[in-house]
C-alpha cells in the first residue's frame, strides 16, 4: 500500500513539477534543504513500515516538522551569516543512508531466504 502511495506520490510531483513556475533563486535553498528532509522522512517511513512499526501520526508530524526546522535553520544562518543549513544536510543526510541500509538488508535478507527455499524445495524432489 505505502508503495502505491509513494508512486502515485511521484507522478503526481512530476506532472505539477511540469507546471509549476520556476522556484526564484532567493528560495531555492529553502526548497532544496526542504527536499532533505521530506526525503528522510519518507525512508524514515519506509525503514518503520518494513519493520512493523509506522504510525501515521509520527510520520505526517515527522515530514513537515522536519521541513520547517530545516528552512528555521537556513533562514537562520542566512541572517547570522552562518552556513547552519549544512548541519541539518549532514543529519538528514545520515540519517537517509541508515534508513537506505535497513531498507536494503531487508530486501536481501528475504531475497536470500526465498532463493534458500527454492534450493530445498528442488533437493526434496
Amino acid at each position: 500500500m505505502i508503495f502505491i502511495a509513494i508512486v502515485v506520490g511521484c507522478i503526481l510531483g512530476a506532472i505539477i513539477g511540469i507546471y509549476a513556475p520556476m522556484v526564484p533563486y532567493t528560495y531555492s535553498g529553502y526548497l532544496a534543504i526542504a527536499i532533505i528532509a521530506a526525503l528522510d522522512s519518507v525512508f524514515g517511513g519506509i525503514a518503520s513500515t518494513l519493520n512493523k512499526q509506522f504510525d501515521l501520526k509520527i510520520f505526517v508530524s515527522g515530514f513537515f516538522g522536519n521541513a520547517i526546522l530545516s528552512m528555521i535553520l537556513t533562514y537562520l544562518g542566512q541572517k547570522l551569516n552562518v552556513d547552519i543549513y549544512l548541519a541539518a544536510i549532514v543529519v538528514f543526510v545520515g540519517r537517509m543512508f541508515n534508513n537506505l541500509a535497513i531498507i536494503r538488508r531487508y530486501y536481501l535478507e528475504k531475497w536470500t531466504n526465498c532463493k534458500e527455499k527454492l534450493k530445498t524445495e528442488k533437493t526434496e524432489q
